[in-house]
């Protein structure tokens, strides 16, 4: 990863660049590869996320290359979170790309967003352990301890998993 001489983004120019599904595939992709990746490579990747194709139709490559190539990179290469090479058609992702990776949200494979999934279990958990503490049939089964430490076990498994989800998508490191 490169180093980079561009300014501190505004919370604007994030949310202009990750508005956009393709500069925010993008940065993804080149996460992880993290090396410098050809502009073809690049387009043919987007163009089979895009289309659920491998590999996708022609018109479709055309088309992801040449928006990236015209609009995507370059913008991107003008807020310094990554280097494109025009000429050689070569991109690189720069440390400054941390700055974005704050706004953008993992979601895992399942397609469920980590907020939703920790309140969905907080909310079950509480419900569980109150109504095993009111002595409820079926609930009551199990001490409210037990209840309560195998949330707290889920809590600290789903925490571990998450840190590590989010090391693997780091888009850059802070200076």
């Amino acid at each position: 990863m490169l180093e980079s001489t561009k300014h501190q983004l505004s919370e604007h120019e994030i949310h202009d660049v990750l508005r956009n599904r393709r500069r925010a595939r993008t940065l993804k992709y080149l996460k992880s590869r993290d090396e410098t990746v050809t502009l073809r490579e690049l387009s043919e990747e987007l163009a089979s996320i895009e289309t659920g194709e491998s590999p996708p139709p022609r018109s479709k490559r055309e088309s992801v290359y040449n928006s990236l190539h015209q609009t995507h990179l370059p913008k991107l290469d003008d807020l310094g979170i990554i280097q494109y090479e025009q000429n050689r058609k070569v991109v690189h992702l720069l440390n400054d790309a941390h700055q974005v990776e704050v706004y953008m949200e993992v979601v895992p494979n399942e397609g469920v967003p980590y907020a939703t999934y920790y309140f969905v279990i907080g909310l079950v958990s509480l419900v569980v352990v109150s109504l095993s503490s009111l002595g409820m049939p079926l609930f009551a089964a199990l001490p409210v301890s037990v209840w309560a430490g195998g949330f707290v076990v889920l809590f600290l498994i789903s925490g571990l998993i998450y840190f590590h989800s989010q090391q693997k998508l780091r888009l850059g490191r802070p200076r």
